[in-house]
């Protein structure tokens, strides 16, 4: 005869038998090492808080030490300034590249990354018409050097003429010797 409600008779399982002398003790020491752990966690991020943060271990990570070349290389690359950078390069190396006689009446003086222009001041109008005439010879040797499409066009400027002054005394708002209203 079944005590149970259903009518159906339903065998009944075994209750587990109680833990005891090793298997408490095991039970007991498993709880103990968790605990410590946990505890152990908490005193090692409070020490690191304390600190200031993470250290440096043993092992080489981002926040090690780096050669002055390697970091600057790593923030020429983060900041996108790899095209300036090897155009920068090219008005150091500008005897090099165009050879030593053009480097004596032609230098570089800005770069616009924007555009991709190079412009470059001659001293003469003569040495800017022969730098005019080899300006395709010249970006091609940039880009082949550079990298594709550093350079697009190679802006030629002449010499730069002083302002003429005709004597000491002008009148104030005067043009010059052509003016003759007023």
């Amino acid at each position: 005869m079944s005590d149970t409600a259903g009518g159906g008779d339903v065998p009944q399982q075994p209750a587990p038998p109680e833990a005891s002398g090793v298997d408490l003790a095991r039970v007991a020491l498993r709880a103990a090492k968790e605990q410590a752990r946990a505890r152990g966690a908490a005193a090692v991020q409070k020490k690191q808080a304390r600190r200031g943060g993470l250290r440096s271990g043993a092992r080489a990570d981002g926040r090690d030490p780096l050669p002055l070349g390697a970091a600057i290389n790593r923030l020429i690359t983060e900041r996108g300034w790899e095209a300036p950078a090897a155009v920068g390069g090219v008005m150091g190396r500008w005897p090099q590249l165009v050879g030593p006689e053009v480097a004596q009446h032609c230098s570089p003086d800005r770069y616009d990354e924007e555009a991709r222009v190079l412009t470059v001041t001659c001293d003469s109008t003569a040495w800017a018409t022969q730098l005019r005439l080899l300006a395709p010879t010249l970006v091609a040797r940039l880009n082949s050097d550079l990298g594709h499409g550093t350079v697009k066009l190679l802006k030629v400027l002449g010499p730069v003429a002083p302002t003429r002054s005709y004597g000491r005394l002008r009148a104030p708002g005067s043009r010059g010797p052509g003016d003759t209203y007023g």
